[in-house]
């Protein structure tokens, strides 16, 4: 498989956050790329590369920013020749000690010996009131995803499943890229940019599934920043194996 790291991202409310603090502590995040965003002494994105290359599960890892999301992974498929399973990887995302991309990849392996073309989403818990921050998976007793619900209201899904941003594409999949943008190509860039906006689209055309993982690290604003940089800087038991 190959690795699709999403950089794109302007880190706006973080760099909000930042700039309206006064006390002069976070002055050295001023400008800084979300994925270049220091977590316990290490780039966010030095994580995912040192956990994907321990791993093994992959042998090419691209990096991808400035396009839409969905554009950005279309992008490097055509730019690169990717015919292989794709991951795609949000790069203001950070998960807990508990998710394994060994552990990933056996499910993805499982699945597509059963059906080739199959795709895997992560989703976590969330509570009531999170529901509308994020993408919601209603699945099957076999955990096969139905429907994804963006932003839903608690009374409009019973599901609590959220989706990170975290895809394992099969490479049967990768085509319907080009037929996704050509669909939405006149429609409004919230509804053509984020990835989560193909992943609906796909569901109903591959067989979709979930995987559960306890949750993960958001560094949209900055109180969320430091809870992920507090986090690995004092708490995080074995940063070797650390995603792996």
């Amino acid at each position: 498989m190959k690795a699709v790291i999403l950089a794109a991202g302007y880190g706006t409310r973080l760099q909000r956050d930042v700039s309206s603090d006064r006390s002069g502590r976070f002055a050295h995040l001023v400008g800084v790329p979300k994925p270049l965003l220091p977590v316990g002494r290490s780039p966010l994105i030095s994580r995912w590369v040192r956990a994907l290359t321990r791993s093994g599960t992959v042998d090419g890892i691209y990096v991808v920013e400035r396009l839409g999301a969905v554009a950005c992974l279309q992008l490097a498929v055509k730019h690169f020749g990717i015919q292989d399973g794709v991951i795609v990887i949000g790069g203001d995302t950070l998960f807990r000690e508990d998710f394994s991309l060994g552990r990933v990849t056996q499910k993805v392996s499982e699945l597509q010996a059963r059906s080739g073309d199959s795709c895997l989403l992560l989703c976590y818990r969330c509570r009531d009131e999170e529901t509308q921050k994020y993408g919601i998976l209603e699945v099957d007793d076999d955990l096969r995803v139905l429907r994804m619900k963006e932003k839903p209201q608690p009374s409009e899904t019973e599901s609590r499943r959220a989706c990170p941003c975290f895809y394992v594409f099969s490479k049967e999949s990768l085509p319907l890229l080009d037929a996704f943008l050509e669909e939405k190509k006149d429609a409004p860039i919230e509804e053509r940019d984020a990835p989560g906006n193909f992943v609906s689209w796909l569901i109903p055309r591959k067989p979709v599934f979930a995987h559960e993982i306890s949750g993960r690290f958001d560094v949209g604003n900055l109180p969320s920043y430091l809870e992920c940089d507090v986090y690995f800087s004092e708490k995080l038991q074995d940063d070797k194996s650390f995603m792996v």
